[in-house]
């Protein structure tokens, strides 16, 4: 029987690892992003009342946090590729049944469901990564995070063309999307079918030891920092502008922009960060760029909302650093996972407050300076934490 050490030896081997893990990637954000354009039609058709929507919309960060940190106990025991490969079966699931669920408890359940196949694998890429690209993890990061954003950005884009193609029908445009997923699962199989060896290094006692390493708690700390800014972007950005006068449509446009950046930006990032022996620097300077469009948007949102919006695209490429980053400082794959776990399952904690904070903000002041004031003020630690990940260490 083909082992997975020979199929991925060779050339063809290799890339079947990254079709593979393109086609993972494309589905990560589908569960999330498909949800925001056609929440109004939810909420219509189960009855959801607005504290409802507010849960649904942090259930992500919590999954991604809780399921990912048993990620990997679930790779030591059955190795990633089979892991992988059942959380792919799992979001195909969880996108399929949600919309024809009744009621609001079991479609928070089923996004659950969905959102913990997404959770392992999001912890597990970085160590397939590690594992059979060695000497190529910032490209090969860099490809994947592209990947993401892309089936992120035409999820959020085309779920409502879809519903209304389908005579305006929300269940249908959401479980669509579950066919993406079904794509990925058979390249998933070669890899997952050779009995696998559990790996010793990957226990309870090493990812607890892990939470006393300083590069670990950097590169957690400046997960969470970035995923604050990306979910606050993503929740609030297309209100600010509108509150700011500027149209429902071309709010729309410049929030796109801030995604449509991620896709070449964060490719050369990743495979710039990837040759370099420190990422400090690069830390610093997408801190400065988030410095400079959150406090544009403090100053005046319709004074230069392109402009605002093309720096804040920047400093969302801290997430292609942060992967291509975890993927560097490990020593080894099976301390990749580890690190991984640890820096996204306590990033995503960290992140869970920020976007609930920066609302009750607006709700209390009953505008957008504190809020934004306060982002300016969070660049400062995501920029120390940032630079602190990012010198030339290894766990």
């Amino acid at each position: 029987m083909t082992t997975e050490q020979e199929l991925t030896s060779s050339t063809r081997g290799r890339m079947m690892v990254l079709v593979a893990l393109l086609l993972a990637a494309v589905n990560l954000r589908l569960a999330v992003t498909s949800i925001g354009p056609v929440l109004t039609e939810i909420r219509e058709g189960l009855g959801m009342s607005s504290t409802v929507a507010g849960i649904l919309t942090s259930v992500p960060a919590i999954c991604f946090a809780s399921f990912g940190l048993i990620s990997p106990r679930l790779a030591r025991s059955f190795g990633a590729p089979r892991v992988i490969l059942a959380g792919l079966a799992t979001l195909t699931i969880g996108l399929a049944v949600r919309p024809y669920v009744p009621g609001t408890a079991l479609f928070l359940l089923l996004s659950v469901v969905a959102l913990a196949g997404i959770a392992v694998v999001n912890v597990l890429l970085p160590m397939v990564v590690k594992e059979h690209f060695p000497t190529q993890v910032g490209t090969v990061t860099g490809f994947y995070t592209v990947a993401l954003n892309v089936g992120a950005t035409v999820a959020a884009a085309t779920t409502v063309p879809l519903t209304a193609s389908f005579g305006d029908d929300w269940r249908l445009g959401l479980a669509c999307w579950a066919l993406v997923a079904v794509l990925a699962i058979p390249a998933w199989l070669p890899l997952s079918r050779p009995a696998h060896t559990p790996n010793p290094e990957v226990n309870g006692a090493d990812f607890v030891r892990m939470s006393r390493h300083p590069v670990a708690w950097a590169l957690a700390i400046y997960f969470g920092m970035q995923s604050t800014s990306a979910y606050v972007i993503i929740g609030w950005l297309p209100q600010i502008y509108r509150d700011a006068g500027i149209s429902a449509e071309q709010a729309g446009l410049l929030f796109a922009t801030t995604s449509f950046l991620g896709v070449p930006l964060g490719l050369g990032l990743s495979w710039l960060a990837g040759r370099m022996r420190s990422q400090s620097m690069i830390a610093l300077i997408l801190g400065l760029f988030g410095i400079a469009g959150y406090g544009g948007l403090w100053w005046d949102p319709a004074a230069a909302p392109w402009l605002w919006a093309i720096l804040l695209g920047v400093v969302n490429t801290a997430f292609p650093l942060v992967l291509t980053m975890i993927g560097l400082r490990g020593s080894n794959p099976a301390r990749v996972v580890r690190l991984s776990a640890f820096a996204q399952g306590v990033g995503y904690l960290v992140a869970i407050p920020g976007p609930i904070l920066i609302g009750a903000l607006h709700d209390g002041t009953d505008g957008w300076r504190a809020p934004l004031g306060l982002m300016v003020l969070l660049m400062l630690p995501q920029i120390a934490a940032g630079m602190a990940a990012g010198r030339d260490r290894q766990v």
